[in-house]
């Protein structure tokens, strides 16, 4: 199992998603409203946010845990999907899952997911 972490620009969520739901065996996606910044900080985005000294931009994160045998489809998709060609497209993370508990039946690892 991997969970899969992508940070993308807010306009191209719905198009992620879409694709996404093309996939099957897909379980499930939690999406989160994220500001920060990357290398270049947000100086020459036009939807920065200032918060004291120090200024942000609005992203999504995508996260999702997945069975191995779906990670490179889903990997792809949102790279695609999300791509821009322009700083500031975002990043995703792949990382190793050891466990998962689904709490309402307690099903242990791949079969909770």
């Amino acid at each position: 199992m991997k969970e899969i972490k992508a940070i993308i620009r807010d306009f191209k969520l719905d198009a992620v998603i879409t694709e996404l739901n093309k996939i099957e065996g897909l379980p499930g996606i939690t999406i989160s409203e994220i500001k920060g910044f990357g290398k270049s900080k947000a100086k020459d985005e036009k939807d920065k946010i200032s918060e004291g000294l120090h200024e942000f931009v609005p992203r999504i994160k995508i996260e999702l845990v997945v069975h191995n045998k779906i990670v490179d489809e889903v990997v792809d998709a949102i790279q695609k999907t999300a791509h821009t060609g322009n700083p500031g497209d975002g990043k995703i993370f792949v990382t190793e899952v050891v466990n998962v508990v689904k709490i309402r039946t307690n099903e242990r690892g791949e079969e909770a997911i």
